[in-house]
């Protein structure tokens, strides 16, 4: 009876020792990282294609596949997609945009996310604090100061007093932008009204009145309105009214001028963060948020906009 219970044993403990064993990553093994953004617009495609590149370039394109999936703008189907990869058992989720990382954070508290294009994680409630994020969530910010975009309204529309901002009601990172660009603008002896649109069909009802009672347009880094630039263009253009917008993007598809994040660089910087993680058994707790200085900022600005609007650009 013992010798059974001696074999039996062994058994289990060679049983057990190999499946413990199967939970580890080799040198040899493939990660899979599941991606899922927000909407399709230039600004979070080079964020993920940024975020594969870095992983790419540290593991080897045959160390790691990508589950690449878009939401089209619909935070339902963000949670949808991310349950999916939770079900799958990917190692490690990208969600590009703050609904999609909230979406994560809400479907797992044990895959590590790795998040981009969201400008401040505390504040919208994802990590504990940017410097230290307490939980599974990391990533890198779009953040940049209101005050360098309010110097391009100072420089491009001198004489403006009454700043408008279009933003998206459903977006808590847009709202977050409104309110911090409200308080600077007004600071400044500005005017400030906000125009709270939930989807494209409100944003096409409403622009021609935010055109029609603003001097100057300030577009901060919201996904509804960077997806559809071209329908605040044709109201803003022909009207006279330039558009400051807080990102490259948004920018080159209609607005006059930003400074701006690479956000190849912000995916990039996402995908090295990803690496350590996968690669080196960082936790995510402990990982800063990356945020951009000042001196990253690069200053954009559509020269042919400025053309049919007779402003002069920055030399």
């Amino acid at each position: 009876m013992k010798k059974c219970t001696a074999i039996l044993l062994t058994v289990l403990l060679a049983v057990s020792m190999f499946a413990f064993a199967g939970c580890e990553k080799t040198g040899d093994d493939v990660y899979t990282i599941g991606i899922v953004q927000l909407v399709q617009h230039d600004a979070l495609d080079q964020a993920t294609e940024g975020f594969k590149a870095a992983l790419v370039a540290k593991l080897g394109e045959d160390k790691v596949v990508f589950d690449y999936q878009n939401a089209s703008g619909d935070v339902a189907t963000c949670s949808t997609i991310v349950d999916k990869f939770v079900t799958n058992g990917v190692d490690l989720i990208m969600a590009n945009a703050t609904p999609a990382v909230q979406a994560a954070k809400e479907a797992t508290a044990t895959i590590p996310i790795v998040g981009t294009s969201v400008t401040d994680y505390a504040a919208s409630k994802l990590v504990a604090s940017n410097e230290a994020p307490g939980g599974n969530v990391t990533g890198a910010s779009d953040m940049n100061a209101v005050t360098n975009q309010m110097e391009l309204v100072k420089t491009f529309a001198p004489d403006a007093k009454n700043v408008g901002i279009v933003y998206c009601s459903a977006e808590d990172n847009s709202k977050l932008q409104f309110e911090e660009a409200k308080g600077v603008f007004e600071a400044a002896g500005y005017t400030v009204t906000g125009y709270a649109v939930a989807d494209v069909n409100e944003l096409i009802a409403v622009i021609d009145t935010a055109v029609k009672d603003s001097d100057v347009l300030y577009e901060p880094t919201d996904n509804l309105v960077a997806a559809n630039m071209e329908v605040v263009k044709n109201a803003a253009v022909p009207a006279g009214v330039p558009v400051i917008c807080g990102e490259e993007s948004m920018c080159l598809a209609g607005g006059v001028a930003s400074y701006s994040v690479n956000y190849y660089d912000v995916g990039y910087e996402a995908g090295l963060m990803a690496y350590e993680i996968l690669a080196n058994g960082k936790n995510p707790a402990e990982m800063p948020i990356k945020i951009f200085t000042a001196d990253e900022l690069v200053l954009i600005q559509n020269k042919d906009v400025m053309a049919e609007m007779n402003i002069t650009p920055i030399e």
